[in-house]
Order: C-alpha cells, then structure tokens, then sequence
C-alpha cells in the first residue's frame, strides 16, 4: 500500500511540474495581462481550465485563457500592430512634414527678400516714386506668395495689376513730371491706359510667364510632400480584416494562454501572418517608388525659368528694365496718353508732394545671388537624398517588422501558432495581393479600397510631378484627403470577438486627422499613437461561471483526474 503511495505522489508530482502544471504559469500571464493594460484581472481564470469556449486560441491543453481574454488578446494585437506600423513609419513622415514646413518658410522668406530688393532699386533708381511703389509693390509679393500656397489666382491677372498700378507713378515722375503730381481721376485714368499703351514693353509677360512656370513646380512639389503624408497617414490607420485580426490574436497571445508569455513567432510563421495583413499596402510600394522617382525628376526641372529662387530675386532687376524702358519711351507713351486721357490735370500747387531719402541700408543690385545653406535647390537635394533611402519602405515593411521586432532569432525555439518548434515547416509566401493566395496563415479576399484610393492619388500626382498630360481629375485640393471614412472599411469585420461589438469597445471606429493643404502643422496626428486603456463591461461566459463555482476544489479535482487514471492503469 505504501508503495502505491509513493507511485501515487510521484505521478501527481510529475503531473504538476510537468505537464501543463499551471498555477504559476498562469500567475505570470496575469502579470503580463496587468503590465500591458490589456483588460480587468477578473477575466483571468484562478487555474487553468478546459479552452473549449475559445475560438481562435484553441489547444487541447488546459489554458490560462478565458472567452473575454481572447476578445481582448484580440484587440490588443490589433493595438500593438498599429503601434509598430505608426513607430516604423515616424521618421519618415517627420522627414517629409518637417520639409513642407521649411520649404514653406523658404518661400516666405524669398518673398520678403525679393521685395526687399525690388523697394530698394525703386528708392536708388527712382527715388522719386519709390515711396509711393512700396504699397503695389507689397501687393504684388503678398499676390504670389498665395499663388505659391495654394490660391487659384491667375498670375498674369496679378502681374499686370502691378504694372498697371506702376505706370500712374512712372508717368508722373519720369514721363511727364510736374510742379505736382496729377490728379487721383487723371492717374486712373492713365492706369487704364496702361494695357493699351504697354508702357513697360514684354516685361509683364516675362514676369507672369515665369512666376507661373516655376510658381506650378514648387506648387505641385508642395502638394506632392502633402500627399505623400496622407498615404503615411493612411496606412498608419489601416483597417484590418477579420482575418488578419485573428491570425495576430494567434501570432501574439495565443501563446499566452499556454503559460508562454515569453515566446516570439518563428520567422516565416511572422512573415505568412505580415504579408497576409499588409498585402495591400505592398501593392504602394511600385507608385511609391515611381513618386520618389518623380519628385527627383521634378526637382531636376527646377531651374532657370522654373527655378523658383532665380525667378523671384531677379524681380528687381526685371522691375528696373521695365521702368527704363517706360523712361526712354517717353515722349512716345506721353503723346498716347494725351490722345486718351487729355492734357495732364494736376493738384494745386501747394500739395507738391516732398520726397524724402530713404535711409533703408542700399543692397548691391547686380551682385549674383549666391546659394547658401538655406537655398531652395539644396533643400531640395538634401531631402531627396534623405528621402531616397525609403523609396522601398512599403515593399519591405512586413519583412521588417518581423526582422527588427517581431519573430524569434535564428535557431531559438520560436512559436508556430500551434506549439513551441525549432523552425517553421510550412510554405512562406511573398509580398502582395496576388502572393496571398497560397498563405496559410491569412485569408486575403482583396484589396483594401482606402488603399486603391490612395493609389490612385499616387497615380495622379506622379502624372503631374513628370509633365504628363492627364485627362482632368480634379485637383488635389478637391479630392478628400484622410484614410477614415465609413465607407472604407471592410464590411462585415466588427465582431464580438473583437471587442468591438457586443463587448461594447469603442476601437472599432477609426478617426484620421485630414492633411491641411496649407497648414504647416502637418505632424498633428501623433496625438492618437497614445492609447487610452478602457476596458468595456464583459458579461460571465458559461465556462468562467463554472469555473468560479468550482473553486480552488474543482481546481485541484482537474489536475488530479488524469494522474488516477494513470495510477489504474499501473
């Protein structure tokens, strides 16, 4: 008898340390459920227990997990997933939203530099008039630095509205100069002259033909950088399916629920389950190489009479031969506007206008404007070179989540979905939609539509970024930027089990801050990279309830049952 005993206590002893033996097993996954703020410790089962109520997390051992654990395993997966794609794609997105910003204040910043240069040749050249040249020549600048940001205004419209303004001013100071200047109703009426006169010769033309070539490149070169934040914005809120949903859940925490809160997937268990959730953002990875591609050949164009820079510092010397070109048609231009206007009306005497020296510091008007630091060109090369090291990012993202962060190291044990293994045996697929079919680990039935939108902008965009003629979309301002829509998410994927249905989880929802055209501040979205842990109301499953009545006894009685029957069997 006594040495049944023994045998009795030996098995019982060989049952608890080394079979699924649990009770310190599951006290760890509890640790972990607490530390990862995944739900309430009430979910947790007090001893392993049968999984039959599980769906996806299924074993034929006893499992530390509950029917709510799964549901919020699941959500949390989807969470962590997120997260890494949010993390893996910050650099970039702050390299191109920190580009936008500076080129931005580069435009700002040659504005006022060129009207600096254009009031200055004024005061040196034409002192005279200068004064009176500052306001249209500040309307002119304040013009084509909205064209350069957004506005749909019509350069030439702009340009020759400053000449026009101009010629009153050079009539009255250089043409035909009086004891005082010519009445308001008279230098009206020689503004209205000015197109037909063409005081200042091809000069308006010149001016409008290149702001407008180089004002479209570094237009289109700002809406590029903006789209390419909302494709990065995009799919760092992508919409995940049901499928992949699940295939996390098992990659992730299904271990968990084996007491193997340590464990990581194996490499190509990751890369199947990776390539299945991501496929459609690999189908961005050719238009997202093609866009790179573009903006360099775009950036290439720039120069000369599309080089932005060149165009508006060279105002003033443009300005200053228009003028002279007005002085020495003199007498010519003043007999056309005797013919239209009358003889010149002028203000009584004792309104003479006084002219005042500008004591503004002279800047040297012919000297050559050198590129420094800050100039647009190199801007433009040093982000290009920056930007040009992640023209394979969308190609490569799935294999370099599960290399950096993801999957187990060479030659450790590592998780197959099933069991602890030495290597994944099943076939690993490759990249994109098409290589999906044959996954093992996820079911892929299309692509994402948010995705297809998003190409199709990268499309349009790139179309324009090479010059090439394109039936008419729209432009990019009209098409609604941001990925968060009702319409653009999988229909049907919501499900208890998600935590987003039943369960009363508010993660099924996904709001994407739209990219202003125009703001500067284009980095706002990383506010929703920080989670806030809610736990929603969780109704008792069956299983728990037995659980709870079963207590620490019906505990014991579990892991007991299979040791008696061996001992039977002896």
């Amino acid at each position: 008898m006594s040495e049944l005993w023994t045998n009795y206590i030996f098995l019982l002893a060989f049952c608890s340390g080394s079979g699924f033996g649990i009770p310190n097993k599951c006290d760890e996954v509890r640790k972990v459920f607490q530390l990862r703020e995944i739900g309430p410790n009430q979910l947790l089962p007090l001893s392993p227990r049968p999984g039959s109520d599980l769906q996806v997390c299924v074993s034929k051992n006893l499992t530390c997990c509950t029917k709510k654990m799964e549901e919020r395993y699941q959500v949390a997966a989807r969470r962590d997933i997120q997260n890494l794609l949010q993390t893996s794609s910050s650099s970039l997105k702050y390299l191109i939203s920190r580009n936008v910003a500076a080129f931005q204040d580069t435009f700002e910043v040659l504005m006022r530099q060129a009207e600096n240069h254009t009031n200055v040749i004024l005061q040196e050249s034409y002192r005279n008039m200068a004064d009176q040249a500052e306001v249209p020549v500040r309307e002119l600048f304040t013009d084509i630095g909205l064209f350069l940001l957004g506005s749909e205004l019509n350069v030439d419209d702009l340009v020759q509205r400053f000449f026009d303004a101009l010629f009153p001013l050079v009539y009255n100071h250089l043409i035909n100069p009086g004891l005082s200047d010519i009445s308001p109703g008279y230098a009206e009426c020689v503004r209205s002259s000015s197109r037909d006169v063409r005081p200042f010769g091809g000069a308006p033309g010149i001016l409008a033909d290149q702001i407008t070539r180089s004002g479209v490149s570094g237009k289109l070169l700002l809406q590029a950088l903006h789209l390419g934040i909302e494709v990065i914005n995009t799919t760092d809120h992508l919409q995940l399916s049901r499928e992949c949903r699940r295939a996390l859940l098992k990659m992730h925490y299904c271990p968990h629920c084996q007491g193997l809160t340590q464990s990581k997937p194996c490499m190509g268990y990751c890369l199947n389950v990776m390539r299945g959730c991501l496929a459609s953002m690999a189908e961005i990875d050719t238009h997202w190489r093609e866009f790179v591609r573009s903006l360099e050949g775009l950036s290439a164009r720039m120069h000369g009479p599309h080089d932005l820079e060149q165009v508006l510092l060279g105002v003033h010397t443009l300005l200053h031969d228009a003028v002279g070109h007005a002085q020495k048609n003199g007498p010519r231009l003043s007999a056309q506007v005797h013919k239209l206007c009358g003889p010149p009306s002028r203000k009584p005497a004792q309104s003479v206008s006084i002219q005042h020296g500008s004591s503004r510091e002279s800047i040297p008007l012919k000297a050559p404007v050198k590129v420094s630091g800050d100039s647009l060109a190199v801007r433009r090369r040093d982000f290009l070179n920056s930007l040009r090291l992640y023209r394979t990012y969308y190609g490569g993202l799935a294999d370099q989540l599960c290399v950096s962060e993801l999957a187990s190291g060479d030659g450790l044990p590592c998780w197959n979905g099933t069991d602890m293994v030495k290597s994944y045996t099943l076939r690993v697929v490759g990249n994109g939609i098409k290589a999906q079919s044959t996954n093992p680990e996820v079911k892929v039935k299309g692509a994402d539509p948010v995705i297809n939108q998003i190409i199709d902008k990268l499309k349009h965009i790139n179309q324009l970024l090479q010059g090439k003629s394109i039936p008419k979309l729209g432009s990019l301002d009209q098409i609604e930027t941001g990925s968060g829509d009702a319409e653009g998410r999988y229909s049907g994927d919501c499900d208890d089990e998600d935590g987003c249905g039943g369960s009363g989880a508010g993660e099924n929802k996904r709001i994407v801050p739209r990219v202003s055209k125009l703001s500067p501040d284009v980095t706002g979205d990383h506010k929703h990279q920080h989670h806030h842990h809610h736990y929603p109301p969780a109704e008792d499953s069956e299983a728990e309830g037995r659980s709870r009545s079963l207590g620490l006894t019906g505990a014991i009685w579990v892991l007991i049952l299979p040791c008696l029957h061996m001992l039977l069997a002896l």
